[in-house]
């Protein structure tokens, strides 16, 4: 039993998106059981792009029931089969992600006619839905709407398995699709991972972390984990079960908020920031061991940014007029900034030169009183020595807004 299912999306940014119209047709290997096309109700913009795409306008979805209203039914008409796209990747994503701003979790096997099809067409000249499936004599009525691509899709899984005369290429992408391998394993832990700053927590079968880490790119970050061959990482790739995150912004909030929760972790900054002979250049700390430098970096990319934006800018050609700016003393401030997620910005709040507090708020709120501080603020209360260098190093690079801390 198979149920082939194509989705639009409004465009907007990764893990951003919401489903604007969704066509399932339930096939049994010899006809349509069951079909449910409908438009969604996105709550959210479509883009100019998508619009004249797919012809699908934000007056036409405006009374068109919402994705909560709608997906009972999708569980509905797919339990039991096995979901089919031309890159059903995709559409999966777009599924699970819908199912899980309700709070359920939808999992289903999959199969894509994408690599079948180049399995058993290889002479086509294109993959593409469109253009496969006009060299093929498949009709396709509203190219890039949900109902009449996920027909054509249909059709074309019919032609595909009349050409597996012997069901092996179909098995065979059953199984590699959905087994219980290490490539499937890693890939429905990271599926549905941002590309985004955050915290990551790998726990194992018991719920213990593992591992936890801050990274500038959770996605990317573990999946380069899972595909280390380095010895340090073979317990984590073994028994991690399942991976946690939290989204936090910039690198300091990152820390902060490991702070909050306990979590420490060394950070090596074996770079250092120096001026000599009237020019700013980085170098390595253990080779300049009678000089302190002026900032620290995990790496010399990091040193040598921080050294071009120094020299275009002609304040700091003094090298006192920048240790003046990022000296910390005695400073009571307020420190704005971008938060964890759009909407959101986050503060910091410094006193007599110490990081005592941050917060988080709407982006269209303002904050103007130390009441409302105190309302949001999380107390810091371990040192906040170690993120001195963090500190300087978002002052300099222009990350926060300063303003003075209201009384």
């Amino acid at each position: 039993m198979y149920s082939i299912i194509d989705i639009e999306s409004n465009g907007a940014g990764f893990r951003n998106e919401n489903i604007i119209e969704v066509a399932i047709y339930k096939y049994d290997g010899h006809e349509i059981v069951d079909q449910f096309i409908s438009l969604v109700n996105p709550q959210s913009e479509i883009t100019p792009f998508v619009q004249k795409l797919t012809k699908i306008t934000p007056k036409m979805v405006k009374t068109a029931p919402k994705f909560h209203e709608i997906a009972k039914r999708v569980i509905e008409i797919t339990e039991g089969t096995t979901l089919v796209g031309h890159n059903i990747d995709f559409d999966y994503r777009m599924l699970r992600q819908e199912f899980k701003r309700l709070g359920y979790e939808f999992t289903i096997n999959t199969l894509d006619t994408i690599p079948l099809a180049k399995k058993l067409i290889p002479e086509a000249e294109s993959y593409s839905l469109g253009k496969l499936v006009k060299s093929l004599g498949i009709p396709l009525s509203e190219q890039h709407r949900a109902g009449g691509d996920a027909r054509a899709t249909l059709d074309l899984l019919k032609l595909l398995i009349i050409k597996d005369a012997d069901s092996e290429i179909i098995q065979q992408q059953f199984e590699d699709k959905n087994s219980d391998s290490y490539f499937n394993k890693v890939r429905n832990l990271t599926q549905d991972l941002p590309s985004e700053r955050g915290i990551l927590y790998f726990q194992n079968l018991d719920g213990k972390i593992i591992f936890f880490d801050f990274v500038d790119d959770l996605s990317k970050s573990a999946k380069k984990i899972f595909a280390s061959k380095l010895k340090r990482w073979e317990t984590i790739q073994t028994e991690t079960e399942k991976i946690h995150y939290e989204l936090t912004g910039n690198q300091i909030l990152g820390k902060l908020m490991m702070k909050t929760k306990g979590l420490q972790k060394r950070e090596s900054l074996p770079f250092g920031l120096y001026h000599q002979n009237g020019k700013y250049f980085a170098d390595k700390i253990s080779q300049r061991k009678d000089e302190k430098p002026i900032l620290r970096f995990s790496s010399f990319t990091q040193g040598l940014k921080a050294v071009t934006h120094l020299k275009s800018n002609e304040n700091f050609n003094d090298v006192q007029e920048l240790l003046k700016f990022i000296d910390l003393k005695k400073r009571n401030e307020l420190w704005l900034s971008s938060g964890r997620t759009l909407g959101e910005k986050s503060f910091l709040v410094l006193e007599n030169g110490k990081l005592t507090a941050y917060g988080f708020y709407e982006f269209h709120t303002q904050i103007k009183s130390r009441k409302q501080i105190n309302q949001l603020k999380i107390e810091i209360k371990t040192s906040s020595h170690d993120l001195q260098n963090d500190l300087k190093l978002g002052l300099l690079r222009g990350d926060f807004e300063v303003v003075s801390l209201p009384k």
